[in-house]
């Protein structure tokens, strides 16, 4: 039998851009959109804790992923580990399910970034739209991975900048120091208690984990990333052990300002919780302002979710479980980013 050759892609991503995709990929519509019904359903104290013990979950199983990703930082991630020690079957499975999960996803995704450009411009098709923003992260994906990375760095960054500017703008509505609409003193943080601790229910912080969960989904590809990245010994676990803290300040923090401004029957769906802070505020545009930070998080959920599905398939393709022939128009871009070992 023919020795399968080594095949390994070049390791471009810098720090940077690993601590910025890990964070990027987690902040999304779970956030800006979602956690309006998570209030809703589990009141502000329930809520705080859903995502404080989501965060703790997520943490532990990323140091878990850590751990494999130093000792063996190939692009396959966990669908490699599993093959390794638990089977090639349950290797295959792992990595055809997460393929399908993000290819479904990206349908959704581009189907959202053209539903918002159509409401700036209600006379266009939403197909023209989502059909630009493929080509868009297509190109980003198939330049190069560099390329990519860069990308996914100033789509994240943008989101980054909107919540830390919610949670200080918030702070100091909780704290009166700017004038909120509703309210003729500062309004601290009576909504937090006001209804009692759980007002629906501890059952509606189980109800609500799903929810949590799927906010924090893409943390995993700090292990993806794993093979592309320089000195993985040094930058992924720096990346890993900081994610608590950042998904502490982003996601609790928000979660607080919303909570705290907003009362909990009137957080839903219907309207990002962001927005409505921000118009309580009379942050000009905050409708606009809003949509444009929910599109760049659309664009960069793509942007993630293409990079790991083509990745999964070329993974696939490297250990020998699918023909290459499947993974090629997936993977073109790696053809200059490949060296054989």
């Amino acid at each position: 039998m023919e020795e399968k050759p080594h095949v390994a892609l070049k390791r471009k991503m810098e720090s940077r851009h690993l601590l910025m995709i890990s964070l990027g990929g987690v902040i999304g519509t779970g956030l800006f959109l979602s956690s309006g019904y998570t209030i809703h359903e589990a009141g502000p104290i329930g809520t705080i804790l859903a995502y404080a013990v989501g965060a703790l979950v997520v943490y532990l199983v990323m140091l878990c992923l850590g751990e494999l990703s130093v000792a063996m930082p190939q692009t396959g991630s966990f669908h490699v580990y599993a093959s390794k020690y638990i089977g090639p079957g349950t290797g295959f499975t792992v990595a055809i399910l997460y393929w399908l999960t993000w290819t479904v996803a990206l349908g959704s995704e581009f189907t959202a970034a053209g539903l918002i450009m159509h409401t700036w411009f209600p006379n266009s098709p939403t197909w023209i739209w989502s059909l630009l923003f493929m080509i868009v992260i297509f190109i980003s994906n198939a330049l190069s991975v560099r390329f990519f990375a860069e990308t996914e760095f100033w789509f994240s960054s943008i989101k980054v900048i909107a919540i830390i500017l919610f949670i200080i703008l918030g702070g100091l509505a909780i704290f009166g120091i700017l004038p909120i609409k509703g309210y003729s003193h500062a309004p601290m943080f009576h909504n937090l208690v006001k209804d009692g601790i759980f007002p629906n229910g501890i059952k509606g912080v189980f109800t609500t984990m799903l929810t949590v969960n799927f906010a924090f989904s893409g943390t995993e590809l700090i292990g993806i990333t794993a093979g592309e990245t320089k000195n993985p010994e040094k930058n992924i676990p720096k990346a890993i052990h900081t994610t608590l803290l950042r998904l502490i300040i982003f996601f609790i923090g928000s979660i607080t300002v919303m909570a705290a401004l907003i009362p909990w029957q009137k957080a839903g769906v219907n309207q990002s919780p962001f927005v409505l802070v921000f118009k309580s505020i009379g942050l000009p545009f905050a409708g606009d302002l809003m949509n444009f930070v929910v599109l760049t998080a659309i664009l960069s959920a793509a942007n993630s979710g293409l990079y790991a599905s083509t990745r999964m398939l070329w993974s696939l393709a490297n250990e020998g479980m699918i023909p290459i022939k499947y993974a090629k128009t997936n993977s073109k871009r790696s053809s200059h980013d490949c060296i054989s070992s």
